[in-house]
């Protein structure tokens, strides 16, 4: 009995890590590999546990059983539950730039790296240094507003 929990659970181990890696990790990784070792010990175990006749017969089950699992796996509805249905359609400081104006003057929330974050006039915004890195508390002025993009400098 215990020969054949043996054989079934490096089988069905196997067939699981094939499909981690098909479908979770691609390209030949390690997990595949160890799916397909796991697979073939599985199969060879049952050859000398069983005999010959059941060791095929091994073999033609483990080949319809990896075939229905792939078939299943591969599926377009399976991964359905897991999938990401929804998408983040606003963006950061869109339609809040109207009360900006070059030369508008604030403080850095956080420091620039050369993003970060700032308060302007009331609000605070996403802005963008040119290059420069400046630390939280510096005083920053407007000098450019790109598409939804406000570029400042230090006021020294």
């Amino acid at each position: 009995m215990i020969e054949w929990v043996t054989v079934i659970s490096l089988i069905l181990f196997g067939l699981i890590l094939i499909i981690v890696e098909v479908i979770f990790v691609p390209g030949t990784t390690i997990v595949g590999v160890f799916g397909f070792l796991f697979l073939i010990v599985g199969i060879v175990f049952s050859f000398q546990y069983f005999g010959s006749e059941i060791g095929w017969i091994t073999v033609g089950i483990s080949a319809a059983v990896s075939g229905l699992f792939f078939y299943y796996s591969l599926k377009s509805s399976t991964w359905d539950k897991f999938s990401l249905k929804s998408t983040i359609e606003s963006k950061f400081n869109e339609g809040e730039l109207d009360s900006l104006t070059l030369g508008t003057e604030g403080l850095t929330v956080s420091a620039l790296r050369p993003i970060g974050k700032a308060t302007l006039g009331d609000k605070m915004f996403e802005v963008k240094t040119l290059g420069k890195y400046l630390d939280s508390g510096s005083k920053v002025r407007v000098i450019k507003i790109i598409m939804n993009q406000i570029i400042v400098e230090p006021i020294n």
